[in-house]
């Protein structure tokens, strides 16, 4: 199976499965001597782990990473990082029933499509656990970019189903079981995630993230566009289902005057590009945000097939989350991170002595 890795010069692979012993990943890339430890990678997987309030799925996973290799006496050693979680509270007996079938709205079909078989358990390698290691790796990229830049990468739901937040308080996203920042609809994001579980329902969500003091110049002018390898790498998230930058399809009704973001030597009047001008960083805040789609695995009966092709109904029974957004925030988080290393990395290696002689503006 091809394409497990992300990035050029700060490379992240994973490695398996939602039911496996294990999950893992090989971070390559980082410069050396950079103060590491698990504990500045437990903060982000503690936010991202399952179970932590009865609106996710109730998988009880530690989640506590082990870094293998790359770092010596507390110091990144500029070798390969090898990081490492174990899984304790897989339940494979659950998926026993679709070993045959295949869940609408999942992986199941295509897989099998593709390789002829499929891990069943969970979904195997397509399943969300995947994204653990990517908040792991993630995180040392936002260590990195704020010791070396201030770039701070942050992110919050903006969206669950038809609520939508109108305030932005940062101070209190941590602070409740949805990564809201409007604390006025915390109350009621909770009564209606519970009026959907007793439904067996699910629900989508949108998520935003907010990179800031992102250093001008990050990203290439042709194909390696910064906006299109954000893109890229928030697509890869499971369920998403769309990205923005800036104000994405905003712009489809606005007019050239007021999408244009001005410049004035005090800085940009506006930021409507999302802080990225022809595929490269301005300055400015970088604003991405991302669909995710209604979680797929209900326990209301749905029409699909079975490995013969014969029509049947599926339950899908086990622990899920009725609505993956809730816990994004971190994945999307570190996504952004590692994007933005790795160009930062390549920015460096190419771009290290060029002055242009002009301010940075915000």
């Amino acid at each position: 199976m091809s394409g497990n890795s992300i990035g050029k010069l700060f490379t992240v692979t994973s490695f398996g499965e939602s039911h496996g012993p294990s999950i893992g990943c090989i971070v390559d890339g980082c410069p050396p001597g950079m103060a590491l430890s698990e504990a500045d990678l437990q903060h982000d997987l503690d936010r991202r782990k399952p179970g932590t309030s009865r609106h996710t799925t109730q998988r009880r996973e530690a989640d506590e990473v082990k870094i293998l290799s790359g770092v010596f006496e507390g110091k990144t050693t500029g070798t390969p990082i090898g990081l490492l979680i174990e899984n304790t509270d897989q339940r494979s007996k659950d998926y026993g029933k679709i070993a045959e079938t295949f869940r609408p709205g999942h992986a199941d079909y295509t897989y099998q499509q593709k390789y002829g078989f499929r891990d069943y358990r969970g979904g195997g390698r397509s399943s969300a656990r995947e994204t653990a290691m990517r908040v792991a790796a993630g995180a040392i990229a936002k260590k990195f970019l704020f010791e070396q830049a201030g770039t701070k990468i942050r992110g919050y739901l903006s969206q669950l189903g038809p609520i939508k937040i109108e305030k932005l308080d940062w101070a209190v996203i941590d602070s409740n079981p949805f990564f809201c920042p409007d604390m006025d609809k915390v109350a009621e994001m909770e009564s209606y995630m519970d009026a959907l579980r007793k439904e067996g329902e699910s629900i989508g969500a949108r998520i935003e993230v907010v990179a800031s003091n992102v250093p001008p110049g990050l990203g290439e002018p042709i194909f390696d566009r910064l906006d299109a390898e954000l893109a890229y790498a928030l697509m890869g998230i499971n369920a998403v289902k769309g990205v923005e930058i800036g104000d994405g399809f905003g712009c489809i009704d606005s007019k050239g005057t007021k999408f244009r973001d001005e410049i004035t030597p005090d800085g940009f009047l506006s930021n409507h590009a999302g802080g990225i001008l022809g595929g490269i960083s301005s300055g400015q805040d970088i604003r991405a945000s991302i669909a995710l789609k209604p979680t797929s695995s209900l326990r209301l009966p749905g029409r699909t097939i079975n490995t013969h092709g014969e029509a049947t109904e599926v339950i899908t029974e086990g622990r899920h989350d009725p609505c993956v957004g809730i816990r994004a925030t971190p994945i999307a988080e570190a996504m952004v991170a590692i994007v933005l290393m790795d160009h930062y990395l390549r920015h460096r290696a190419q771009n290290l002595g060029v002055a242009c002689g002009l301010p940075i503006l915000r």
